[in-house]
């Protein structure tokens, strides 16, 4: 009598095929494991050398009294307990950070989704005005960047007398507490082309439907955006607020420039970099800049896990179901 074989289930068939496709790539994993080692010694031999081992010295240096020119002499906390209690000039620096990343990071973002929508709506001329748009983002934190905004600010320049000009009398923006950090915010937001490059490949993949479906509905412009371009466009954002208030809190090269190296009149652009700078490289208390770096570093890293933990209610994915 012969005997018929019935062909295995179908799903039977693609979990054994799955299992095997797993197992396959595991031994080739295992069997190319030196190779990757030898191809990535390079990089970790530079990691340890240039990252990790100087963060480990820092670390040490930060429970320290270090000069640079003697030995370490263990201190504990007193390098964190001093920043904290008895150092005014720290506790202006973190006033005046905390100020700027409020201010310019939101203006920043808001500018550059504006100016993304309004390019995302021309058809001619569009690399043309991305590219006018992007350019002052290429010349990032330069020092040259930051004199031509002294110049354009200092009493007597170009920005004062078109105010003038205008009725508004105001004082050189430089040399006044008043409005010295405004003009840093200014630099910073002028340079919102990167962000602008982000917002604009983030519409492009909004789907045009979804916006004439709504306009068909009665839906106008403001509720469009409310509704669909925001949610549509929420993990950019997302991405764009995380690496743009963790530059903002590194700012130096404006606050050092337009400032004077010494943190402005009044202390009024005395931002934490430019404090870290003059108290290790000036002052050389390299155990007590340390001790700051490390405070800045703890507080990106908290700053960064908060928007990460919040961001399950205002962020949205088109896999959002499949991710549950």
């Amino acid at each position: 009598m012969t005997t018929v074989r019935t062909p295995d289930p179908p799903v039977a068939t693609e979990a054994a095929a799955r299992v095997r496709r797993r197992d396959r790539p595991a031994g080739r994993r295992r069997r190319n494991q030196p190779e990757a080692f030898a191809f990535l010694t390079p990089w970790l031999l530079g990691a340890v050398a240039l990252t990790v081992g100087p963060m480990v010295v820092s670390l040490y240096l930060s429970f320290t009294d270090y000069d640079l020119f003697t030995a370490p002499k263990w201190v504990g906390f007193g390098n964190f307990t001093h920043m904290f209690t008895d150092d005014d000039r720290y506790l202006q620096s973190v006033k005046v950070t905390l100020v700027y990343v409020l201010v310019s990071v939101p203006l920043k973002l808001t500018v550059s989704l504006l100016v993304a929508m309004l390019l995302n709506t021309r058809r001619g001329a569009g690399g043309f005005y991305r590219a006018a748009f992007y350019a002052p983002s290429l010349l990032g934190a330069s020092v040259a960047a930051a004199l031509v905004w002294r110049a354009l600010f200092m009493g007597g320049g170009p920005v004062n007398e078109v105010l003038a000009f205008a009725g508004w009398h105001t004082p050189s923006w430089v040399d006044d507490p008043r409005f010295s950090l405004a003009s840093i915010v200014l630099l910073g937001v002028w340079q919102f082309g990167a962000p602008m490059v982000i917002f604009l490949a983030g519409l492009k993949q909004i789907p045009a439907e979804l916006h004439e479906a709504a306009a068909i509905d009665g839906a106008g412009a403001f509720r469009r955006f409310r509704h669909i371009t925001l949610p549509m466009l929420s993990p950019v954002i997302f991405f764009n607020l995380v690496m743009e208030a963790i530059h903002a809190f590194q700012a130096f090269t404006p606050a050092f420039v337009i400032g004077g190296g010494r943190g402005g009149p009044a202390d009024a652009d005395l931002f934490y970099t430019l404090y870290l700078y003059e108290v290790g490289f000036q002052d050389f208390h390299m155990g007590y800049a340390s001790a700051m770096a490390w405070v800045l570093l703890v507080v990106i890293a908290i700053v960064t896990a908060i928007v990460f933990r919040t961001a399950k209610l205002w962020v949205f994915y088109d896999d959002a179901e499949e991710r549950r």
